[in-house]
């Protein structure tokens, strides 16, 4: 049965006890009072918000006292506490050392109760792995953390034993760039990983399969931004280096080569039409594959292309 209106406390009410209509909470003032009647149902109320004000998205997040948000790139998902290497004090002042022996046992003891178990060490090996690797590759947040994200999931599934941490770790971060249209080509993934790169594709075959993930093959167009980054060639030589895949996809020039060889191919074709001198050897070197995929696929494309427009 419903509680009624006078029984229940001036937080719960929802119309005035006078007239019924509706009450309300002026934050100003503190007190809770009837929009129609102005009849004071209770004054002094405690304000449990901020005792600060902000008028902007930017001032909310500086003035806001919390902590730092969840992240799958640690293994505790940044949950527990972490102190500071530095050997000062708030003040920014040098330590005693008899102060800087007592901060050294904290952090061993920290280190041990933050990895409680081989399974939490595990996966803190594998995120700083795959933080590392990112780092050197160049790829954004939101692909380190879909990587963590497929770790834990490998760990969760019992895909890990008989298998080396570097290698899954690897794996997980192929993939991720993958499902994020970022691909990096196996060569350049092998220059910043531990394992040779049959390892951590085969590990890469296994954690697809076993978690069924769901990656569209790689399209050449995914890497030209990156070389074309790398090669600080000009715009026009970009529209054209596209221009060169469609017209190869449309025709099929692209089924079963290398996507990231097509892409260096198209890009120095472009560049041999725009008159912008790159040396075969320099577009090798920037997208890791040999000068005669290059010489081989660029005429292709310019022979397909000249057909067709």
């Amino acid at each position: 049965m419903t509680e009624p209106q006078e029984n229940r406390s001036p937080k719960d009410r929802t119309n005035c006890p006078e007239c019924g209509g509706q009450i309300r909470y002026n934050n100003s003032q503190s007190e809770v009072a009837c929009q129609q009647c102005g009849l004071v149902i209770e004054e002094e109320t405690i304000d449990h918000g901020p005792e600060w004000r902000s008028f902007t998205d930017e001032q909310r997040q500086k003035k806001s006292r919390v902590g730092a948000p969840t992240t799958p790139l640690m293994h505790d998902k940044g949950l527990s506490t972490t102190i500071s290497w530095q050997d000062k004090d708030a003040r920014g002042q040098h330590l005693s050392s008899r102060k800087r022996e007592r901060l050294r046992r904290l952090r061993r003891w920290d280190e041990r109760f933050r990895t409680k178990d081989a399974a939490e060490r595990n996966l803190k090996q594998a995120f700083d792995e795959i933080d590392r690797m990112a780092s050197a590759l160049g790829l954004p947040e939101a692909v380190r953390e879909t990587a963590g994200v497929l770790y834990r999931c490998a760990v969760e599934e019992g895909l890990l034993p008989g298998r080396s941490i570097e290698g899954m770790a690897t794996a997980a971060l192929y993939a991720s760039a993958r499902q994020h249209q970022t691909p990096r080509s196996p060569f350049v993934v092998e220059t910043v990983s531990r394992v040779e790169k049959k390892r951590f594709q085969r590990a890469y075959r296994y954690l697809s399969r076993e978690l069924k993930l769901e990656i569209e093959p790689e399209s050449p167009d995914q890497h030209l931004p990156r070389l074309a980054s790398t090669l600080d060639v000009t715009d026009e030589a970009l529209r054209r280096a596209r221009d060169l895949l469609d017209v190869a996809q449309q025709n099929g020039i692209h089924s079963g080569k290398s996507p990231v060889g097509m892409a260096a191919s198209a890009l120095y074709a472009a560049t041999y039409l725009t008159n912008e001198k790159l040396t075969q050897e320099t577009v090798s070197s920037a997208a890791s594959v040999s000068k005669v995929t290059i010489r081989t696929r660029y005429q292709e494309l310019l022979d397909v292309y000249a057909e067709h427009k």
